[in-house]
């Protein structure tokens, strides 16, 4: 089987128009104030239960020695 070739094609003019200048961004208008209490309540889980199976892990290796 023959390779299927790519063509290429230039798109947009040969000469680009020069950029305007950029604008000010416009005003914020409300505040942004996220509610992160769950996400601590989840790390804090996740955290209690990692320590307790390094735990296990470390009560095992000592019974199975």
């Amino acid at each position: 089987m023959s390779k299927k070739k790519k063509k290429f094609r230039k798109v947009g003019s040969v000469n680009p128009k020069p950029l305007s200048p950029v604008s000010p961004a416009p005003a914020r208008i409300g505040v942004f104030n996220p509610d992160y209490s769950m996400v601590k309540k989840d790390l804090k889980n996740i955290g209690m239960l990692a320590g307790f199976f390094f735990v296990v892990l470390f009560v095992l290796s000592f019974i199975l020695k």
